[in-house]
């Protein structure tokens, strides 16, 4: 039956009708839009009354503050796509934002309207994505990589609802993983006469080349995406340093396939890391050698690391080649004379030799690159209780003297 009360004009209005699950009451109200003109909005599903007018007098209230927000026929997908356009990204942050979202979100989340997605439906989805979520169907995603898909659309959300695009972000009610169970894999770390029994006593007998690339890696904790963009001119050898400008990343496009793009470093700005006096006389030998094939390899503008052709490596194949050198090199050696390591770990060997010898946390984090030594210290505090303990030993003796 018709609700027969009525109410100033700008009230809204209540209204009862019948379904098959019982009297429902519709709410009616207007609001005036940005360009001026007045939309009418009739919403369904309160089962009282009593709850219509709560919620009518909430969505009057938002009107009144400019609050409210027009509902949206927006799929997901299509927000997506339009937010990553606005998006300032490296190009390799770029391809990885759309393939998590053409992988992992589109194909679950993509049809739905934005405006009617709920904090279940998010956690239904990361669920999902952690039980079967793998692109080659082979199992479910790791907590890691679904936290990093959740945050992509967690922050498209956010800027919706800055936008006035969305009044509710339903990230806000959802549970991702947590950043303890989003921890990347342990590091592990080589010992000194196990880097120098690698470096020194078994892949400069097998490749000479690409052992000048471990070496320099190991010597500098420089990233390998750096490491790979390092050119003949940033490169002081009677200095001895290296100036790190730029990176090279693998750029995966959909249906263009890969690309190596080389860029500047996420700050914009040059950091300098001091060599050491071997690193310094193998790069000379590694030029000397390099030139006698051709001077362009040893020109100011030759990436220093490159291909035979002056090319750059490509950074996930240069990362196997390691994987397969350490392989062959514990099959030789013993494998308990070698623990197994990623490429990436040469930088952690790096940084935990240099702290476990007493190099000031400050030196040691400009050497890596961190934004602050509070950043070193938390990555590598499995370093500090040794060094805790040097300096309680240091402290007595300091007594004793």
């Amino acid at each position: 039956m018709a609700d027969k009360r009525r109410r100033d004009k700008g009230d809204g209005g209540i209204s009862e009708h019948r379904t098959r699950a019982g009297p429902r009451f519709l709410i009616k109200y207007a609001v005036q839009r940005e360009d001026g003109t007045t939309r009418v909005v009739l919403k369904h599903g309160s089962v009282n009354r009593r709850d219509a007018a709560v919620a009518l007098r909430a969505e009057l209230r938002k009107a009144e503050l400019g609050e409210w927000v027009e509902p949206s026929e927006q799929r997901l997908d299509a927000c997506l796509a339009e937010w990553t356009q606005t998006q300032r990204l490296s190009p390799s942050t770029r391809a990885s934002y759309l393939r998590s979202i053409r992988l992992h979100i589109d194909p679950h989340l993509g049809a739905h309207r934005v405006t009617r997605l709920t904090g279940p439906m998010v956690d239904t989805w990361m669920r999902k994505l952690e039980a079967t979520g793998r692109a080659d169907g082979t199992g479910g995603l790791a907590p890691r990589t679904v936290r990093y898909v959740f945050t992509i659309l967690r922050s498209a959300l956010g800027d919706a609802v800055r936008q006035g695009r969305l009044a509710v972000d339903p990230t806000d009610r959802a549970t991702p993983p947590s950043p303890a169970e989003a921890r990347p894999p342990e590091m592990q770390a080589w010992t000194a006469p196990e880097l120098a029994q690698f470096l020194l006593r078994w892949a400069d007998d097998q490749d000479p080349d690409l052992t000048m690339s471990w070496r320099l890696l190991a010597a500098t904790g420089v990233r390998r995406g750096k490491a790979l963009a390092l050119r003949r001119r940033d490169v002081d050898l009677d200095a001895a340093r290296i100036a790190v400008r730029r990176s090279v990343e693998v750029v995966e496009r959909k249906g263009a396939g890969e690309e190596l793009v080389e860029g500047p470093t996420k700050t914009g700005q040059a950091r300098v890391v001091d060599l050491d006096a071997g690193t310094v006389a193998a790069l000379r030998a590694y030029w000397t050698a390099r030139g006698q094939l051709t001077p362009d390899l040893v020109r100011d503008t030759a990436v220093v690391l490159s291909n035979l052709d002056g090319s750059h490596r490509h950074p996930e194949r240069f990362s196997r080649r390691f994987t397969a050198q350490v392989a062959r090199a514990r099959r030789a050696l013993g494998e308990h004379q070698l623990p197994m390591i990623r490429l990436h770990d040469l930088r952690h060997t790096h940084a935990t030799l240099l702290l476990a010898d007493g190099v000031p946390v400050k030196v040691v984090s400009e050497r890596l690159g961190h934004a602050s030594a509070t950043i070193t210290l938390t990555v590598y505090q499995h370093v500090h209780p040794g060094m805790g303990r040097q300096a309680a030993d240091r402290f007595a003796a300091l007594l004793e003297s």
